[in-house]
């Protein structure tokens, strides 16, 4: 805009002519409008995408999320409309704690395995940890560094967990129930985190005391299961000698039982024949002392080896062999 004076005002708002600025480029060429539609196509194209079957997608439309996607090929407008994140939702992840593997073996880290237990002893603890992701929007959204976090969360779950128990347990008989509460603190602080992650497994890889002392706990350790496997010994001959025992005992009661019953029945017996010689003895008092002594010496000389002589014989055969028998006494 002129000021009147043949130059531009004051204000500076003269006319900005682009032709005269640039002169020398041609809009209007034969191949302009192919050369656009070419560049509309492949940018409406970019927004083709492929989720593979081990992922999900989460399609963005100027930062927010509008859906959910699975497996296969998919469409979202194109950049800078729409974005697209993935993560793999079926694979199970693992983190570890303490140690880290690599293709040179296993590396220890102290700084995180070494903790304090309940009792005030120190000990040294390889954690591993496996997650998956069950909520794919939470999992890129709501946390990030999902793997460090996790990392930090273990860390200090198996810290509190091991502060609260004696150092004889961890070593030995509470390796499980430490694993199990160990996963659920971890579980319950992601999920306040709303997270979008499962924990489904929480392994306690190496436990053991601090090298400067390991040998003597190996000592306890040891001592442990001797003793163990003493009771377990006892108990076994306890099982095996109790049923044993019982069994013995039954027979001898049976014995028992047996014995009284014969004793009883001879008893009764006799009690029977008693009464059969009384009542014989009142009837006939005479002839049945005489009948009892017969029967009495009949037994008595047929268990005996007696030979009786004449006292008139002086002279006996030799062949009988009884000159002896005389000379020796016999009757």
């Amino acid at each position: 805009m002129d000021n009147g004076n043949g130059g531009p005002n004051a204000w500076g708002d003269d006319k900005f002519d682009l032709k005269d600025k640039l002169p020398q480029l041609n809009f209007k060429g034969p191949g302009t409008g192919l050369l656009t539609i070419v560049i509309i196509v492949a940018w409406l194209a970019s927004g083709f995408f492929i989720v593979k079957p081990s992922e999900q997608a989460v399609v963005k439309r100027f930062g927010s999320v509008v859906r959910v996607v699975g497996a296969g090929p998919n469409y979202h407008l194109p950049y800078p409309i729409d974005s697209v994140d993935k993560a793999e939702v079926t694979k199970v992840h693992r983190l570890e704690v303490g140690f880290r593997t690599t293709r040179a073996g296993v590396k220890s880290l102290p700084q995180e395995a070494l903790m304090l237990t309940g009792d005030e002893n120190i000990v040294s603890i390889d954690l591993s940890v496996q997650y998956k992701i069950i909520d794919i929007t939470k999992y890129l959204y709501n946390v990030h560094d999902v793997e460090g976090t996790i990392m930090d969360i273990a860390e200090s779950a198996i810290r509190e967990v091991a502060g609260r128990e004696k150092i004889d347990d961890i070593l030995t008989i509470g390796k499980n129930r430490i694993q199990t509460e160990t996963q659920k603190e971890i579980q319950a602080i992601l999920n306040s985190y709303g997270a979008g992650i499962q924990v489904t497994a929480v392994q306690l890889q190496d436990v053991e005391p601090p090298q400067e002392v390991v040998n003597a706990f190996k000592d306890v350790a040891s001592a442990r299961e001797d003793k163990n496997r003493y009771i377990n010994e006892a108990e076994a001959y306890q099982n095996e000698i109790i049923p044993n025992a019982r069994a013995q005992a039954e027979t001898m009661l049976q014995e028992a039982e047996g014995y009284k019953q014969n004793k009883v029945s001879q008893a009764l017996g006799e009690t029977a024949r008693f009464e059969s010689v009384l009542k014989s003895y009142r009837a006939a008092p005479a002839v049945t002392k005489k009948r009892l002594y017969l029967e009495t010496m009949e037994k008595i000389l047929a268990e005996s080896d007696m030979k009786i002589f004449d006292s008139n014989i002086k002279q006996i055969t030799p062949m009988m062999g009884l000159n002896r028998a005389l000379e020796g006494g016999s009757k």
